[in-house]
């Protein structure tokens, strides 16, 4: 809904500013959106003077301008044909944004076929002030140099746009905006009630109402002898602020009170009526041509409007071609009715017709308002088209509301905390038009007819609350109930969390996908249990209940590099299910790089691999307090992994914590993923919980002032014997001073045996005291006797 400043002031008596008129609409709960306010647009453009035009030396159509600005006299060149000496026109600076021309001018004069130019003349399409291009805007009066553009062309009234809640239709006009911007302490309110036009003889229109039960009242008046000529400008410009076009006096007025009072109406050519106008319900087989141009087929539950010739409107919706006014229309027919809001929501519905009418009757208008709309728009058709009205016919009526709510005093402080004397009280509610019967305590109250959403007594205390100001609301903290104590976090939950941050920390986005997937994905990863079948899945391709949250990720990262995001690095914690059990569900950390060549100038980096997939999962595993050190390593333990390029953490033989690696060719295909992808699957289930002992602080052991010893060994061992074994014995040969094992080179060739593989590697001993060479050559001893034993090493010379 938008609506300008002077607009609102034509309801509101105020001294406010705009941004305190702005800071009243927020406390009032009319969330505002958006401001234009033209005189900040127009701020840089201001009146200058055109002292001399002269013809541009090497170009026809340009003239090369002395112009007095605010800024001194400049030369301006200017293509325009009315630029003359003498005028008056509108100057932009250098550096200027012109908004017409979504451009901004140089900070520098720029040189224009040799001649430089010292800023610019604007048209009217340029400062985006109307459509005229075809020369700089040419004021005529007295304009003092320097004044502002927009106090000279008129545009210094701020439109505000805010968004309507769905129970407060009143605020669907600009007159309700006003009411409650009155009760927040904006200002004071003016009703402007409608007067009655008192009309010469019997409005000439019959109306029957064959559907009472879809509009229950229709007021309506003849206006014969109106010119349907452009409406005022003062209506125009109101109208286009509120995003409207403006079309005919006629359609201006309709429109205008719409947005001013909330009160729809519609206006026919009496001409072209044809007996009796009748509101009913329509017939199978009718059809409407609508003003929109056209034809919607009638529905026995839709409110029409029809003559003699058939189906004219549809209640509440939108009118028909047949009877639109136009510029020959001297006689009109003014409708004011009240149509069931529910029906006409429904009526919309069906039709897909999207009118103001629509959006204000299915959300209720006030029913109380029939009369007063019609004389509104009789007197402004009286008063800018002439003409001599009828009086009016008023068929049907609307009974008005009868049962007050009872408002308890105490229910605000109960309720809110706030703290509101009584008389506060009923200046909100008698500014919001609400009749008070006090009783004490107890207050019986009517609401006006424009509010449908007051019921009950918090409703009252909502009002009260919301015109006081949200943000008097007393900050009061929940009392803590003894014996109560804090949620504390599983230790599974307490590893996800710390997972999540480590993951991030490693440059990997965060994904939530589906806890299923397809049944014939789902047999890459693991067999099926049909108890993992879903029964009423929402999707056909989320049937099963996934046994590895590796599918869905790779699937993601293939959308992703579908739509040129590539190599993206993507993670999830979740659960994997592989079986019908509780016991059978898993907690995972899941991570996946689908790698892609770097473009760079200095050559491009390391690719991702199987290897990298390893160091993120040992640096999570480090997070988690879990040392990699513990873990034995082997071959992975699942078909979806790359047979020669995958692995395993176990602890133990039976216990597999995680594989990693690249995932299967075969799968990828499957699943229509561009290979390579690496990826890894921690269980949190399998890691050891870590127990919490009661310690005394221990002093440090290591010194500062030792350097760690380095020592590098290399032994032959079969082929088949992992790396990994031959790092395990070596560190368990001396576990308290043997720091980190590291192996270096893995060797298979000349000088090596067939089926024999030589391993290299570099043990770092950190030194707790000095130690003699005889002291570190025992450790080196027991390194080597520890390896051979545990591989069937051989070192080599």
């Amino acid at each position: 809904m938008k609506f300008s400043l002077s607009w609102l002031n034509d309801h509101l008596v105020t001294k406010a500013s705009l941004d305190e008129i702005l800071g009243f609409m927020g406390k009032a709960g009319l969330e505002v959106e958006h401001v234009s306010d033209p005189r900040a647009a127009l701020a840089p453009f201001t009146v200058c003077k055109v002292l001399e035009a002269e013809p541009h030396p090497q170009a026809d159509k340009l003239r090369v301008c002395k112009v007095e600005t605010i800024d001194g006299i400049k030369q301006i060149v200017c293509g325009a044909p009315n630029a003359r000496a003498g005028m008056t026109a509108i100057y932009a600076p250098l550096g200027t944004w012109i908004p017409g021309l979504n451009m901004a001018l140089d900070k520098k004069p720029r040189a224009i076929r040799g001649v430089e130019s010292h800023g610019m003349m604007c048209s009217s399409r340029e400062l985006e002030a109307g459509d005229d291009h075809d020369g700089i805007i040419d004021l005529n009066g007295d304009y003092t140099l320097g004044m502002p553009a927009a106090e000279a062309l008129g545009f210094t009234d701020p439109v505000i746009d805010f968004e309507v809640t769905p129970n407060r239709p009143d605020w669907l006009g600009v007159q309700g905006i006003a009411r409650d911007l009155s009760a927040a302490g904006a200002g004071r309110f003016l009703r402007n009630d409608a007067r009655k036009v008192p009309g010469t003889g019997d409005c000439p229109v019959e109306i029957r109402l064959d559907a009472p039960e879809a509009c229950p009242m229709f007021a309506g008046a003849v206006v014969r002898g109106v010119t349907n000529g452009p409406s005022p400008d003062w209506m125009q410009a109101r109208l286009k602020a509120a995003g409207l076009q403006p079309r005919s006096l006629l359609v201006d007025i309709t429109n205008y009170i719409s947005l001013d009072r909330a009160r729809p109406l519609h206006a026919y050519d009496a001409a072209k009526l044809s007996g009796t106008v009748v509101a009913r319900l329509g017939l199978e087989g009718e059809a409407l041509q609508a003003l929109d141009g056209k034809t919607y087929p009638v529905t026995e539950d839709m409110c029409v409007i029809a003559d003699d010739s058939g189906v004219i409107g549809l209640g509440g919706v939108m009118g028909g071609q047949s009877t639109a006014v136009s510029a020959e229309t001297t006689d009109v027919f003014i409708e004011s009715a009240w149509f069931d809001p529910l029906r006409t929501a429904r009526t919309g519905r069906v039709t897909g017709i999207h009118s103001d009418a629509r959006y204000r009757f299915e959300r209720g208008v006030d029913p109380q308002s029939c009369v007063d709309g019609l004389n509104l728009a009789l007197a402004l058709i009286l008063e800018y088209g002439g003409g001599t009205a009828t009086k009016a016919r008023i068929t049907g009526n609307i009974p008005a509301r009868i049962d007050k709510v009872t408002f308890y005093r105490g229910d605000v402080e109960r309720l809110t905390g706030l703290v509101v004397k009584p008389a506060e009280m009923k200046r909100i509610l008698k500014d919001l038009e609400f009749d008070i019967e006090d009783a004490g305590d107890a207050w019986y109250l009517m609401p006006p007819s424009h509010r449908f959403d007051i019921d009950r007594s918090a409703d009252i205390v909502e009002e009260i609350a919301r015109l006081i100001g949200y943000d008097q609301l007393p900050t009061t903290s929940l009392p803590v109930r003894e014996g109560m104590k804090q949620g504390v976090a599983s230790a599974r939950q307490t590893r996800v969390a710390i997972g999540r941050r480590a993951m991030a920390a490693r440059g990997f986005l965060e994904a939530v996908t589906w806890s299923f997937m397809s049944k014939d994905h789902a047999r890459l990863f693991a067999k099926i249990d049909e108890a993992l079948t879903v029964a009423n899945p929402v999707a056909s391709e989320l049937n099963y209940m996934r046994p590895s949250a590796l599918g869905n990720l790779a699937q993601a990262a293939q959308r992703a590099a579908n739509r040129g995001e590539s190599g993206v690095r993507l993670f999830e914690a979740g659960p994997i299910y592989l079986g019908d059990g509780p016991k059978d569900q898993r907690t995972v950390i899941a991570a996946l790089v689908q790698p892609s060549a770097q473009r760079h100038w200095k050559g491009a980096a390391a690719p991702y691999d199987a290897f990298s997939a390893k160091a993120d999962l040992l640096a999570l595993l480090t997070a988690l307090g879990q040392s990699g050190d513990k873990f034995q390593i082997g071959p992975a333990t699942q078909p979806h992994w790359h047979p020669g390029q995958s692995a395993s953490l176990r602890l133990g033989p039976k216990m597999t914590v995680a594989n990693f690696g690249a995932l299967h060719p075969a799968v990828l295909k499957a699943m229509d993923v561009d290979g390579p992808v690496y990826a890894f699957e921690l269980n949190l289930n399998a890691l050891p919980v870590m127990k919490a002992k009661a310690t005394k602080t221990k002093p440090v052991l290591e010194r500062a002032d030792l350097t760690p010893i380095r020592r590098d060994l290399a032994f032959v061992v079969d082929a088949g014997v992992a790396a990994g074994d031959l790092v395990r014995h070596a560190q368990g040969a001396e576990k308290l001073l043997i720091s980190k094992v590291d192996v270096f080179d893995v060797y298979q060739g000349q000088g090596v045996p067939e089926g024999k593989k030589s391993v290299a590697f570099e043990v770092t001993i950190q030194p707790r005291e000095a130690l003699k060479d005889d002291q570190i050559q025992s450790i080196m001893d027991r390194v080597i006797a520890s390896v051979s034993k545990g591989t069937g090493g051989v070192l080599r010379g």
